[in-house]
C-alpha cells in the first residue's frame, strides 16, 4: 500500500486485478506493451496517480469515470486501439502531457479546450477530419502533433495558441493554412510537408521566432514574399513542389543554413540569395536552372547539390555572361539543367537524375530535345585557315552515354562480329570486317 511506482511494461499480463486500487499512494504506473484490452473499473480511485503509461496494450476504452485522476499529470495512450475520449477527460485539469497518437480517433471532443495546463498534445496517425476551435484556448501548449490525419483545413482559433514552439501537420490534406497562424510569435518549427497547400499565407512572415519550415511534397508555385522577415529561420525545405521562381526577399533570411529546394521548376536563383550569409548547404537539384549568379561565389557554401547523382559536394564553376542580360553568371558542366528522355528505365537512374519527376509532366517538347541534342564545342584559335583545318580543330562533347548504354552498344558490335564470322561466302571480307569491329570496340 506504500508502493510509489509500478513498472509492469512489456510482459505478458492479460489483465489488471481490480485490487490495484489498495495502492492508494501510487504516483507512477507503467502498463505498456502488454496483452490488456481495458483497464479496472477501479483504477480512477487511485488519486494520488501523476503519470499513466499503457501504450500498446489494444485498450478500445478508458473508463468514463477517468476523470476522478484529478491529480494525473501524464498520460500516454499511444498505438491503442480507441475510437473516442470521455467527456469526464475535461476533468484533468493538471494534465500537462497528453499523448493519443496512432489510435482510430475520428472526432475530438470540444471539451479539449478544458485542459488548460496542457504542454504537449501528440494527436498524430488518427483519423480526424477536423479540429475543434475550442483548442485554440490551450494558452499554455508548446507542442502540437496532428500530422498523419485527414484534415483539410486547421481553425482559425489557432491563434490563441500564444506559447506554441511545435506544430506538427505533416501527411493531412491541407490546402491553406490559417492567416492566424502569424498570431503564433513562438512558433520554432513547423512542419506542413506531404499534404495540398497550393499557397503559404503572408503572414507565415510574422512568426518572427521561426527557425525550421518544411514545406515538402506539396502544390506551392511561389513562395510569399514575407518569407524574407524570417530572420531565424536556419533550415528551409521546399522540395518537390512546383515553384518556378524564388522571392528575391529570401535573402533576407540572414540565419539561413541549409535551403532545399529539389525537384521544382526553376528557371533561376535571384542573386540577393547571397544575403543570407550563413547559407551553408544550398540544395537546387532536378530544377530548369540555366545558370548559377555570381553572388554565390560571395557565399561559404559547404555543399551545392545540381544533380542527383553529384558525387561531390561541391564543383568548379567558371565565370560567363548571360547572352540576353550581359549579367555575369556562373555555369559548369551540370548547366543547364536538363531533364532526360522520357521513358528512361530504374537501372538508368543516375542518368535520370532528380528530373524523372519533371519529365512526366513535361509539356516543352523543345525542353527535352534540348536536353539530349545536348553539345559542348571547344574551338582552338590559332592562325586562320581555311575551313576545312578550322573544323578538324575543334572537338565537340556530347553528353556522356550512362554506362549500361555502353554495354549495350559493345553487345550490339558482338552480336555483328558473330553474324559475320558465321555468314558463308564472306571470307574475302571478314578480316576487313573484324578490324573495323575491333576498332569500334576498343573506342567503346
Amino acid at each position: 500500500m506504500q508502493l510509489v511506482e509500478l513498472d509492469l511494461s512489456r510482459n505478458d499480463i492479460p489483465e489488471i486485478p481490480e485490487s490495484i486500487s489498495f495502492c492508494k499512494a501510487l504516483q507512477v504506473a507503467d502498463f505498456s506493451g502488454n496483452p490488456l484490452t481495458r483497464l479496472p473499473e477501479s483504477f480512477p480511485e487511485l488519486q494520488n496517480l501523476t503519470c499513466l503509461s499503457v501504450n500498446d496494450i489494444s485498450l478500445q476504452a478508458l473508463p468514463e469515470n477517468i476523470g476522478n485522476l484529478y491529480n494525473l499529470a501524464s498520460l500516454e495512450l499511444r498505438e491503442n486501439l480507441l475510437t473516442y475520449l470521455p467527456e469526464s477527460l475535461a476533468q484533468l485539469q493538471r494534465l500537462e502531457e497528453l499523448d493519443l497518437g496512432n489510435n482510430e480517433l475520428y472526432h475530438l471532443p470540444e471539451t479539449i479546450g478544458a485542459l488548460f495546463n496542457l504542454k504537449d498534445l501528440w494527436l498524430d496517425g488518427n483519423q480526424l477530419a477536423e479540429i475543434p476551435q475550442e483548442v485554440g484556448n490551450l494558452k499554455n501548449l508548446l507542442c502540437l502533433d496532428v500530422s498523419e490525419n485527414k484534415l483539410e483545413c486547421l481553425p482559425e482559433e489557432i491563434n490563441g495558441l500564444t506559447s506554441l514552439t511545435d506544430l506538427l501537420v505533416s501527411q493531412n490534406l491541407l490546402q491553406v493554412l490559417p492567416d492566424g497562424i502569424g498570431k503564433l510569435r513562438k512558433l520554432s518549427i513547423l512542419k506542413v510537408d506531404q499534404n495540398k497547400l497550393i499557397q503559404l499565407t503572408d503572414s507565415i512572415g510574422d512568426c518572427e521566432s521561426l527557425t525550421e519550415l518544411v514545406l515538402t511534397e506539396n502544390q506551392l508555385q511561389i513562395l510569399p514574399k514575407s518569407i524574407g522577415k524570417l530572420k531565424k529561420l536556419n533550415n528551409l525545405n521546399a522540395d518537390r513542389n512546383k515553384l518556378t521562381s524564388l522571392p528575391k526577399e529570401i535573402g533576407g533570411c540572414c540565419s539561413l543554413n541549409v535551403f532545399s529546394v529539389r525537384d521544382n521548376r526553376l528557371s533561376r536563383i535571384p542573386s540577393e540569395i547571397s544575403q543570407a550569409t550563413e547559407l551553408h548547404v544550398l540544395d537546387v537539384a532536378g530544377n530548369r536552372l540555366t545558370y548559377l549568379p555570381l553572388s554565390l561565389t560571395t557565399l561559404k557554401l559547404k555543399a551545392l547539390w545540381l544533380s542527383d547523382n553529384q558525387s561531390q559536394p561541391l564543383l568548379t564553376f567558371q565565370t560567363d555572361t548571360d547572352p540576353e542580360t550581359g549579367e555575369k553568371i556562373l555555369t559548369c558542366v551540370l548547366l543547364p539543367q536538363m531533364p532526360s528522355e522520357p521513358g528512361c528505365q530504374a537501372d538508368n537512374l543516375p542518368r535520370c537524375g532528380a528530373l524523372e519527376s519533371l519529365v512526366n509532366e513535361m509539356s516543352d517538347e523543345a525542353w527535352n530535345e534540348r536536353a539530349v541534342n545536348r553539345v559542348s564545342a571547344i574551338r582552338f584559335l590559332e592562325d586562320e585557315k581555311d575551313e576545312e583545318d578550322n573544323e578538324m580543330r575543334t572537338l565537340l562533347r556530347r553528353a556522356t552515354p550512362h554506362p549500361g548504354e555502353l554495354k549495350n552498344m559493345k553487345k550490339t558490335v558482338e552480336n555483328l562480329r558473330n553474324d559475320m564470322n558465321a555468314a558463308k561466302g564472306l571470307d574475302s571480307n571478314k578480316n576487313e570486317v573484324n578490324n573495323a569491329i575491333d576498332r569500334v570496340t576498343t573506342s567503346v
